[in-house]
Protein backbone atom coordinates (compact mmCIF):
# COMPACT_ATOMS: atom_id res chain seq x y z
CA UNK A 1 0.00 0.00 0.00
CA UNK A 2 0.82 3.48 -0.70
CA UNK A 3 1.16 5.83 2.56
CA UNK A 4 1.33 9.54 2.58
CA UNK A 5 2.27 10.72 5.69
CA UNK A 6 1.34 13.84 6.69
CA UNK A 7 3.28 15.67 9.83
CA UNK A 8 3.60 19.43 8.72
CA UNK A 9 5.92 20.51 11.77
CA UNK A 10 7.18 17.05 12.88
CA UNK A 11 10.08 15.93 10.37
CA UNK A 12 10.63 12.53 10.92
CA UNK A 13 14.24 13.19 10.49
CA UNK A 14 14.15 15.32 13.76
CA UNK A 15 14.05 14.00 17.82
CA UNK A 16 11.72 13.28 19.99
CA UNK A 17 7.84 13.58 20.89
CA UNK A 18 6.00 13.47 17.35
CA UNK A 19 8.85 13.68 15.36
CA UNK A 20 9.96 10.00 16.79
CA UNK A 21 6.10 8.61 16.33
CA UNK A 22 6.00 9.21 12.84
CA UNK A 23 9.43 8.31 12.63
CA UNK A 24 8.78 4.86 13.91
CA UNK A 25 5.32 4.24 12.69
CA UNK A 26 6.79 4.94 9.01
CA UNK A 27 9.65 2.57 9.54
CA UNK A 28 7.83 -0.19 10.82
CA UNK A 29 5.28 0.62 8.57
CA UNK A 30 8.04 -0.06 5.34
CA UNK A 31 9.19 -2.90 7.69
CA UNK A 32 6.14 -4.66 6.13
CA UNK A 33 5.91 -4.01 2.98
CA UNK A 34 4.01 -0.59 2.93
CA UNK A 35 5.67 2.34 0.66
CA UNK A 36 6.12 5.30 3.12
CA UNK A 37 6.11 9.02 1.75
CA UNK A 38 6.22 11.77 4.95
CA UNK A 39 5.32 15.21 3.87
CA UNK A 40 6.33 17.82 6.17
CA UNK A 41 6.92 21.27 5.92
CA UNK A 42 9.92 23.30 5.10
CA UNK A 43 11.79 24.71 7.99
CA UNK A 44 15.03 25.51 6.49
CA UNK A 45 15.93 26.72 2.93
CA UNK A 46 19.26 24.36 2.37
CA UNK A 47 17.02 21.20 3.35
CA UNK A 48 16.47 19.22 0.00
CA UNK A 49 13.16 18.79 -1.29
CA UNK A 50 13.69 15.11 -0.65
CA UNK A 51 15.55 12.98 1.61
CA UNK A 52 15.31 9.19 1.83
CA UNK A 53 16.19 7.61 4.66
CA UNK A 54 18.37 4.42 5.27
CA UNK A 55 14.78 2.28 6.09
CA UNK A 56 13.72 3.68 2.55
CA UNK A 57 11.12 6.24 3.85
CA UNK A 58 10.92 9.54 1.58
CA UNK A 59 10.69 12.62 3.38
CA UNK A 60 9.37 15.16 1.15
CA UNK A 61 9.74 18.80 2.29
CA UNK A 62 6.52 21.44 1.54
CA UNK A 63 7.33 24.82 0.13
CA UNK A 64 4.53 25.99 2.93
CA UNK A 65 5.10 29.43 4.75
CA UNK A 66 8.23 31.23 5.76
CA UNK A 67 11.58 28.42 5.14
CA UNK A 68 12.04 29.20 9.25
CA UNK A 69 10.97 27.16 12.35
CA UNK A 70 7.44 28.43 13.21
CA UNK A 71 5.75 27.30 16.56
CA UNK A 72 2.78 24.22 15.37
CA UNK A 73 -0.38 26.54 16.93
CA UNK A 74 0.86 29.42 14.28
CA UNK A 75 0.91 27.29 10.76
CA UNK A 76 -2.99 27.01 10.35
CA UNK A 77 -2.39 30.53 7.87
CA UNK A 78 -0.17 28.14 5.65
CA UNK A 79 -2.14 25.28 5.70
CA UNK A 80 -3.71 26.07 2.63
CA UNK A 81 -0.93 26.54 0.67
CA UNK A 82 0.38 23.07 2.34
CA UNK A 83 -2.91 21.76 0.82
CA UNK A 84 -2.34 23.05 -2.51
CA UNK A 85 0.71 21.97 -3.20
CA UNK A 86 0.07 18.05 -1.88
CA UNK A 87 -2.90 18.29 -4.58
CA UNK A 88 -0.64 19.02 -7.64
CA UNK A 89 1.82 16.92 -6.50
CA UNK A 90 -0.24 13.94 -6.28
CA UNK A 91 -2.09 15.34 -9.86
CA UNK A 92 1.32 15.21 -11.56
CA UNK A 93 3.03 12.11 -9.76
CA UNK A 94 3.37 9.00 -11.22
CA UNK A 95 1.20 7.44 -8.57
CA UNK A 96 -0.88 8.73 -5.92
CA UNK A 97 -0.74 7.33 -2.00
CA UNK A 98 -4.11 4.66 -1.50
CA UNK A 99 -4.03 6.36 1.33
CA UNK A 100 -3.16 9.84 3.62
CA UNK A 101 -2.41 9.81 7.51
CA UNK A 102 -2.25 13.21 9.00
CA UNK A 103 -0.63 13.96 12.28
CA UNK A 104 -1.26 16.76 14.38
CA UNK A 105 -4.98 18.75 13.49
CA UNK A 106 -3.43 21.72 11.31
CA UNK A 107 -1.77 18.81 9.26
CA UNK A 108 -5.32 17.19 9.04
CA UNK A 109 -6.91 19.97 7.31
CA UNK A 110 -4.28 20.16 4.81
CA UNK A 111 -4.53 16.62 4.28
CA UNK A 112 -8.58 16.61 4.10
CA UNK A 113 -8.09 19.81 1.80
CA UNK A 114 -5.89 17.96 -0.62
CA UNK A 115 -7.01 14.88 0.07
CA UNK A 116 -10.85 15.24 -1.44
CA UNK A 117 -9.77 16.95 -4.63
CA UNK A 118 -8.27 13.36 -5.58
CA UNK A 119 -10.32 10.95 -4.28
CA UNK A 120 -7.53 9.64 -1.20
CA UNK A 121 -9.17 8.56 2.00
CA UNK A 122 -7.69 10.47 5.09
CA UNK A 123 -6.59 8.94 8.98
CA UNK A 124 -6.39 11.06 11.45
CA UNK A 125 -4.18 10.98 14.64
CA UNK A 126 -4.62 14.21 17.06
CA UNK A 127 -1.76 12.93 19.74
CA UNK A 128 -3.12 15.81 21.64
CA UNK A 129 -6.18 18.25 21.64
CA UNK A 130 -6.70 22.11 22.23
CA UNK A 131 -8.81 23.46 24.92
CA UNK A 132 -11.85 24.05 24.36
CA UNK A 133 -13.40 27.87 24.03
CA UNK A 134 -13.16 30.70 21.41
CA UNK A 135 -9.61 32.68 21.18
CA UNK A 136 -10.29 36.67 20.20
CA UNK A 137 -12.87 36.14 18.47
CA UNK A 138 -11.88 33.22 16.15
CA UNK A 139 -13.00 29.52 15.74
CA UNK A 140 -11.42 27.79 18.56
CA UNK A 141 -8.95 25.05 17.71
CA UNK A 142 -11.35 22.72 19.42
CA UNK A 143 -14.03 23.75 16.77
CA UNK A 144 -11.69 23.13 13.79
CA UNK A 145 -10.68 19.30 15.47
CA UNK A 146 -14.01 18.84 15.80
CA UNK A 147 -14.89 19.69 12.23
CA UNK A 148 -11.89 17.16 10.80
CA UNK A 149 -12.99 14.35 13.18
CA UNK A 150 -16.01 14.62 11.21
CA UNK A 151 -14.95 14.61 8.10
CA UNK A 152 -12.26 11.97 7.71
CA UNK A 153 -12.63 8.46 7.32
CA UNK A 154 -11.37 7.44 10.22
CA UNK A 155 -9.33 9.19 13.22
CA UNK A 156 -7.19 7.21 15.12
CA UNK A 157 -7.32 7.90 18.96
CA UNK A 158 -3.79 6.36 21.66
CA UNK A 159 -6.10 5.83 24.62
CA UNK A 160 -9.64 5.40 25.47
CA UNK A 161 -9.16 8.85 27.45
CA UNK A 162 -8.46 10.49 24.53
CA UNK A 163 -12.15 8.89 22.38
CA UNK A 164 -14.17 10.22 25.53
CA UNK A 165 -12.56 13.60 25.04
CA UNK A 166 -13.09 13.17 20.99
CA UNK A 167 -16.92 12.34 21.54
CA UNK A 168 -17.37 15.16 24.13
CA UNK A 169 -16.44 17.48 21.19
CA UNK A 170 -18.61 15.89 18.62
CA UNK A 171 -16.66 13.43 16.99
CA UNK A 172 -18.75 10.30 16.13
CA UNK A 173 -17.92 7.37 18.39
CA UNK A 174 -18.41 5.05 15.20
CA UNK A 175 -15.05 6.94 13.30
CA UNK A 176 -12.74 6.37 16.37
CA UNK A 177 -10.71 3.46 16.53
CA UNK A 178 -8.11 2.84 19.62
CA UNK A 179 -4.37 2.11 18.74
CA UNK A 180 -2.04 2.65 21.64
CA UNK A 181 1.53 4.37 20.97
CA UNK A 182 4.50 2.05 20.25
CA UNK A 183 8.18 2.10 21.75
CA UNK A 184 11.32 1.98 20.08
CA UNK A 185 13.09 -1.31 22.54
CA UNK A 186 16.30 -0.99 21.39
CA UNK A 187 16.77 2.41 21.95
CA UNK A 188 14.78 2.51 25.12
CA UNK A 189 16.37 -0.92 27.11
CA UNK A 190 17.67 -1.75 30.40
CA UNK A 191 20.97 -2.39 28.71
CA UNK A 192 23.53 0.88 28.20
CA UNK A 193 24.66 3.50 30.18
CA UNK A 194 23.01 5.68 32.81
CA UNK A 195 23.71 9.31 33.87
CA UNK A 196 25.85 9.12 37.01
CA UNK A 197 24.08 9.36 40.20
CA UNK A 198 24.64 9.15 44.06
CA UNK A 199 23.98 5.58 44.73
CA UNK A 200 23.14 6.26 48.40
CA UNK A 201 20.54 8.68 47.40
CA UNK A 202 17.03 6.78 45.86
CA UNK A 203 16.17 8.87 42.73
CA UNK A 204 13.10 9.47 41.29
CA UNK A 205 12.61 10.84 37.35
CA UNK A 206 9.75 12.94 35.76
CA UNK A 207 10.11 14.76 32.34
CA UNK A 208 8.19 16.88 30.90
CA UNK A 209 7.49 21.23 30.73
CA UNK A 210 7.86 23.45 33.73
CA UNK A 211 4.33 23.92 33.97
CA UNK A 212 1.80 23.39 36.33
CA UNK A 213 -0.69 21.24 34.57
CA UNK A 214 2.23 18.74 34.50
CA UNK A 215 1.76 18.15 38.35
CA UNK A 216 5.19 19.28 39.41
CA UNK A 217 4.13 21.51 42.52
CA UNK A 218 2.20 17.65 44.06
CA UNK A 219 5.74 15.96 43.31
CA UNK A 220 7.57 18.80 45.28
CA UNK A 221 4.81 18.46 48.05
CA UNK A 222 5.27 14.28 48.10
CA UNK A 223 8.78 14.24 48.39
CA UNK A 224 8.42 15.58 52.22
CA UNK A 225 6.95 11.88 52.97
CA UNK A 226 9.96 10.18 50.95
CA UNK A 227 12.91 11.49 53.01
CA UNK A 228 16.23 11.03 51.49
CA UNK A 229 15.40 10.53 48.00
CA UNK A 230 15.57 13.07 45.05
CA UNK A 231 13.84 14.09 42.09
CA UNK A 232 14.99 15.02 39.19
CA UNK A 233 13.50 16.47 36.17
CA UNK A 234 14.03 16.44 33.02
CA UNK A 235 12.00 19.24 30.73
CA UNK A 236 11.71 22.79 30.35
CA UNK A 237 14.54 24.80 28.27
CA UNK A 238 18.16 24.27 27.91
CA UNK A 239 20.07 24.08 31.17
CA UNK A 240 21.92 27.47 30.59
CA UNK A 241 18.36 29.16 30.71
CA UNK A 242 17.08 27.67 33.46
CA UNK A 243 17.89 30.25 35.43
CA UNK A 244 15.89 33.01 33.91
CA UNK A 245 12.87 30.20 33.29
CA UNK A 246 9.63 31.52 35.19
CA UNK A 247 8.31 27.79 35.57
CA UNK A 248 11.84 27.01 37.21
CA UNK A 249 11.59 29.87 39.31
CA UNK A 250 8.46 28.36 40.77
CA UNK A 251 9.48 25.15 41.26
CA UNK A 252 12.79 25.92 43.05
CA UNK A 253 10.70 28.53 45.44
CA UNK A 254 7.59 26.13 46.16
CA UNK A 255 10.54 23.59 47.05
CA UNK A 256 12.45 25.54 49.44
CA UNK A 257 8.90 26.47 51.04
CA UNK A 258 8.25 22.89 51.43
CA UNK A 259 11.80 22.59 52.63
CA UNK A 260 12.92 19.83 50.08
CA UNK A 261 15.02 22.35 47.61
CA UNK A 262 18.13 20.31 48.72
CA UNK A 263 16.80 17.65 47.01
CA UNK A 264 15.15 18.89 43.69
CA UNK A 265 17.43 18.77 40.46
CA UNK A 266 16.61 20.84 37.67
CA UNK A 267 18.39 19.72 34.53
CA UNK A 268 16.29 21.30 31.26
CA UNK A 269 16.07 20.24 28.08
CA UNK A 270 18.36 17.13 27.02
CA UNK A 271 18.86 15.68 23.32
CA UNK A 272 16.41 12.69 22.67
CA UNK A 273 18.97 10.48 22.23
CA UNK A 274 19.95 10.88 25.62
CA UNK A 275 16.98 10.17 27.26
CA UNK A 276 17.42 6.35 28.06
CA UNK A 277 20.88 7.30 29.76
CA UNK A 278 18.44 9.53 32.59
CA UNK A 279 15.98 6.29 32.23
CA UNK A 280 18.26 3.70 33.31
CA UNK A 281 19.98 6.31 36.47
CA UNK A 282 16.26 6.25 38.33
CA UNK A 283 14.38 3.55 40.80
CA UNK A 284 11.32 5.44 39.78
CA UNK A 285 9.80 7.25 37.05
CA UNK A 286 6.85 9.69 38.16
CA UNK A 287 4.21 10.53 35.02
CA UNK A 288 1.80 12.63 34.88
CA UNK A 289 -1.42 12.93 32.69
CA UNK A 290 -1.16 12.44 29.06
CA UNK A 291 2.19 11.10 29.42
CA UNK A 292 1.77 7.68 28.12
CA UNK A 293 5.00 7.86 25.88
CA UNK A 294 7.34 8.84 28.34
CA UNK A 295 5.76 6.28 30.48
CA UNK A 296 6.44 3.20 27.77
CA UNK A 297 9.93 4.89 27.59
CA UNK A 298 10.31 4.48 30.94
CA UNK A 299 8.84 1.28 30.99
CA UNK A 300 10.74 -0.27 28.32
CA UNK A 301 14.23 0.42 30.27
CA UNK A 302 12.85 -1.48 33.01
CA UNK A 303 11.76 1.67 35.05
CA UNK A 304 8.37 0.74 37.14
CA UNK A 305 5.78 3.66 37.31
CA UNK A 306 4.30 6.28 40.16
CA UNK A 307 1.50 8.53 39.01
CA UNK A 308 -2.04 9.55 39.16
CA UNK A 309 -5.08 6.67 38.11
CA UNK A 310 -6.19 9.20 35.33
CA UNK A 311 -6.50 9.11 32.14
CA UNK A 312 -4.47 7.07 29.51
CA UNK A 313 -2.18 6.14 32.18
CA UNK A 314 -4.81 3.49 33.65
CA UNK A 315 -4.42 1.74 30.51
CA UNK A 316 -0.48 1.65 30.21
CA UNK A 317 0.17 0.92 33.62
CA UNK A 318 -1.05 -2.30 35.38
CA UNK A 319 -1.43 -1.00 38.58
CA UNK A 320 0.48 -3.38 41.32
CA UNK A 321 1.76 -5.00 38.60
CA UNK A 322 4.10 -2.55 36.55
CA UNK A 323 3.45 0.54 39.31
CA UNK A 324 1.37 2.35 41.43
CA UNK A 325 -1.53 4.05 40.66
CA UNK A 326 -2.97 6.60 43.16
CA UNK A 327 -5.82 9.50 43.71
CA UNK A 328 -5.11 12.64 41.43
CA UNK A 329 -3.93 16.15 43.03
CA UNK A 330 -3.16 13.83 46.78
CA UNK A 331 0.50 14.45 48.05
CA UNK A 332 0.18 12.96 50.53
CA UNK A 333 -1.24 9.14 48.85
CA UNK A 334 1.55 10.32 46.20
CA UNK A 335 4.35 10.57 48.56
CA UNK A 336 3.23 7.60 50.58
CA UNK A 337 3.52 5.26 47.47
CA UNK A 338 6.57 6.77 46.06
CA UNK A 339 8.04 5.91 50.02
CA UNK A 340 7.17 2.23 49.92
CA UNK A 341 8.22 1.34 46.25
CA UNK A 342 11.96 3.16 47.46
CA UNK A 343 12.21 1.11 50.39
CA UNK A 344 10.98 -2.27 49.03
CA UNK A 345 14.08 -3.22 46.36
CA UNK A 346 12.18 -6.37 45.52
CA UNK A 347 8.99 -4.90 44.76
CA UNK A 348 10.85 -2.21 42.65
CA UNK A 349 12.65 -5.03 40.72
CA UNK A 350 9.34 -6.97 40.53
CA UNK A 351 7.18 -4.18 38.65
CA UNK A 352 10.31 -2.97 36.98
CA UNK A 353 10.57 -6.76 35.23
CA UNK A 354 6.70 -6.69 34.63
CA UNK A 355 6.68 -3.03 33.04
CA UNK A 356 9.73 -4.29 30.52
CA UNK A 357 7.81 -7.47 29.67
CA UNK A 358 4.67 -5.36 28.90
CA UNK A 359 6.50 -2.66 26.68
CA UNK A 360 8.13 -4.93 24.62
CA UNK A 361 4.77 -7.38 24.39
CA UNK A 362 2.48 -4.87 24.11
CA UNK A 363 3.53 -2.16 22.50
CA UNK A 364 6.13 -2.91 20.01
CA UNK A 365 6.41 -0.78 16.66
CA UNK A 366 5.72 -3.94 15.05
CA UNK A 367 2.21 -4.61 16.13
CA UNK A 368 1.11 -1.07 16.36
CA UNK A 369 2.09 -0.90 12.56
CA UNK A 370 0.19 -4.37 11.97
CA UNK A 371 -2.96 -2.68 13.63
CA UNK A 372 -2.72 0.94 11.81
CA UNK A 373 -2.27 -1.03 8.57
CA UNK A 374 -5.35 -3.39 9.35
CA UNK A 375 -6.86 0.48 9.62
CA UNK A 376 -5.72 1.77 6.14
CA UNK A 377 -6.92 -1.35 4.35
CA UNK A 378 -10.42 -1.24 5.76
CA UNK A 379 -10.75 2.62 5.59
CA UNK A 380 -9.17 2.16 1.45
CA UNK A 381 -11.72 -0.98 0.96
CA UNK A 382 -14.82 0.98 1.82
CA UNK A 383 -13.84 3.89 -0.05
CA UNK A 384 -13.17 1.86 -2.82
CA UNK A 385 -16.80 -0.45 -2.22
CA UNK A 386 -18.34 3.02 -2.10
CA UNK A 387 -16.95 4.47 -5.42
CA UNK A 388 -18.32 1.33 -7.23
CA UNK A 389 -21.71 1.67 -5.90
CA UNK A 390 -21.67 5.06 -6.89
CA UNK A 391 -20.43 4.70 -10.55
CA UNK A 392 -22.92 1.56 -10.70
Amino acid sequence: MRIAMISEHASPLGDGGQQSHVADLSAALAEIGHQVDVYTRRDDPTTPEVVTTRGGIRVVHVPAGPAHEVPPDLLLPYMGEFARWLEKHWRDAQWAPDIAHAHFWTSGLAAVTAARQVGIPVVQSFHELGALGAVEGRPSRSNYERALGRAVDRVVAQSQEEVRDLVRIGVPRASLTVVPPGVDSERFSPEGPAVERDPERPRILSVGKLVERKGFGDVIQAMRYVPGAEVVVVGGPPADQLRADPGASSLRALAERFQVGDRLRLVGSVPFRDLPRWYRSADLFLASEGQEEDVLEAMACGVPVVGPAVGGLTETVVDGLTGDLVPARDPRALGGALRRLVTDRVRRFAYGTAALDRARQAYSWKRVAAQVGSIYSAVAGLRKGSNSEAVA
